[in-house]
């Protein structure tokens, strides 16, 4: 599909397989980093508590104890809008490749 705001044909070109293809590098990204996510998160529980009992380590402490489960839902927020990306660019490919066939049934009306 190609168009054009001066009506030459030379503004933009959508090939749906195309937008297919980057779809599922979304998906492929947003997996990979939710996988990415679960191991930080699994590393850093397994670190426990090594900040120390000192004033320094129980400041620091109290401040992780409380961003946490914020940082642990933000990047998996993060990972969940990647693979939303992903299902827009197939549903957008799907879109233009139905809008091509309906103008080209028209057209042979």
């Amino acid at each position: 599909m190609t168009a054009s705001a001066t009506g030459k044909g030379d503004g933009f070109v959508l090939k749906p397989w195309e937008l297919h293809g980057e779809g599922k590098e979304f998906e492929s990204v947003s997996n990979d980093f939710a996988r990415a996510a679960t191991a930080l998160e699994q590393g850093l529980a397994n670190l426990g508590t090594p900040w120390g009992a000192d004033r320094p380590g129980h400041g620091f402490g109290t401040a992780w104890t409380a961003a946490q489960p914020q940082l642990v839902a933000g990047i998996n927020g993060l990972a969940s809008k990647l693979g939303t990306v992903g299902s827009g660019l197939h549903a957008m490919a799907d879109s233009v490749s139905g809008t091509e066939d309906e103008v080209t049934t028209s057209f042979a009306s």
